[in-house]
């Protein structure tokens, strides 16, 4: 014990403050992005149609909820899996990450937070329990949502999620969901 807090303390007199894994606010430079570039791909037509697409399926939540739990409990990628990363709108978001520096990932999600479409395979389908899906969808009104940055061990580097609407004329139909590598954002 009393070699932690000699670590901790000499991480405080080295560095000024010590971070323990804690998330913190993104940076303007993000937020910035968020409500200006990244909220314009909400009114992108490939999305829009997409979202409409998946809306019109009329999938009831527990329908949602069964598909999440296969999804997590399935290395690698399954057939369904694939089918959102090689449709229209996958291939666009493929497009977008490989594009641009700073997307470590991109997902669109329906009204109720089931995904519809995505750069690469999320860790879960349904993101409807989520503050990504739940403040950006924002029960059909909409709203810009930038969560806090946080290290992601996998990636090796500091991510932050910014979710947007997607827009139907002045309808929001679904979400989008950027994961941000906050180093790379000028």
């Amino acid at each position: 014990m009393k070699t932690l807090w000699m670590f901790l303390l000499a991480g405080v007199l080295m560095f000024g403050t010590i971070s323990l894994g804690a998330a913190e606010e993104a940076p303007q430079k993000v937020k910035a992005l968020a409500v200006s570039k990244l909220a314009d791909y909400g009114k992108h037509p490939v999305i829009i149609r997409a979202v409409q697409a998946e809306n019109a399926k009329g999938k009831s939540l527990d329908q949602i909820k069964a598909i999440d739990e296969k999804w997590r409990a399935t290395p690698g990628l399954a057939e369904n899996m694939k089918a959102l990363m090689e449709s229209e709108c996958g291939r666009f978001l493929q497009s977008l990450q490989n594009t641009t520096p700073y997307f470590s990932e991109i997902f669109v999600m329906d009204n109720q937070g089931a995904n519809v479409a995505m750069s690469e395979k999320t860790s879960d389908y349904w993101q409807g329990d989520e503050a990504k899906f739940q403040q950006s969808f924002n029960n059909a009104s909409g709203a810009t949502f930038v969560d806090q940055v946080k290290f992601d061990d996998s990636a090796q580097a500091y991510l932050v999620q910014v979710s947007v609407p997607v827009w139907d004329g002045e309808q929001v139909i679904g979400a989008i969901t950027f994961g941000i590598d906050v180093e790379k954002v000028e």
